[in-house]
């Protein structure tokens, strides 16, 4: 794994032109490389417009593809292997059998996010039939059920930097929702993010 110091924004991994922020590893005081320099308002503002791009196709893929997206993200993080629990480390301070256990609690998350967006209970799908005889008026058959609003702003937690940060519970439930997801890191691990 390359940590570059680059956002990504859409597709995209982009360089900014911000003050650069650098993680600290709190055992050492030891400043860490790269820095990540701070997104511009025009390029926080393009990540908003590409989720919103985004949210109309996205909120209606269906059930399987987004568990499998789900699944996917949890397979993507597993691969990275070791080189995220040493920079997770590094960024925190927290020791290895923490970071793996928060790293099996993220993966775990968006594995039972793909589960619940399988069965499709959430949505809670509600069909009242017409009542084409009703007095004093007919009634039209009514429909409801659960749709996503919109793009979800996620920020970092200090405290856990995988378990409720970039790919936790937020951003899960979010995606298992049908919501594209922005997220803001934490400068404390801007490597790990």
């Amino acid at each position: 794994m390359t940590l570059e110091g680059k956002q990504l924004i859409g597709q995209q991994a982009v360089l900014s032109n911000g003050n650069a922020i650098h993680a600290v590893d709190p055992a050492t005081g030891e400043t860490l490389e790269p820095g990540y320099k701070a997104g511009s308002r025009a390029e926080v503002e393009h990540a908003c417009e590409l989720a919103w791009t985004a949210f109309d196709a996205y909120r209606e893929t269906g059930l399987e593809v987004r568990a499998c997206f789900l699944e996917t993200i949890a397979e993507e993080i597993e691969s990275i292997g070791d080189d995220l629990i040493v920079r997770a480390m590094a960024e925190s301070g927290l020791p290895r059998g923490r970071l793996e256990g928060e790293r099996g609690r993220t993966c775990g998350q968006l594995r039972l996010f793909a589960q619940v967006v399988r069965n499709g209970e959430w949505l809670d799908v509600r069909l009242d039939p017409a009542l084409p005889e009703r007095q004093p008026m007919p009634r039209v058959d009514l429909r409801q059920r659960h749709i996503a609003l919109g793009p979800v702003a996620v920020f970092g937690a200090s405290n856990f930097p995988l378990a409720f940060s970039v790919a936790g519970g937020d951003t899960a439930s979010a995606l298992a929702a049908g919501c594209p997801v922005i997220v803001k890191a934490h400068a404390a691990h801007p490597g790990t993010s």
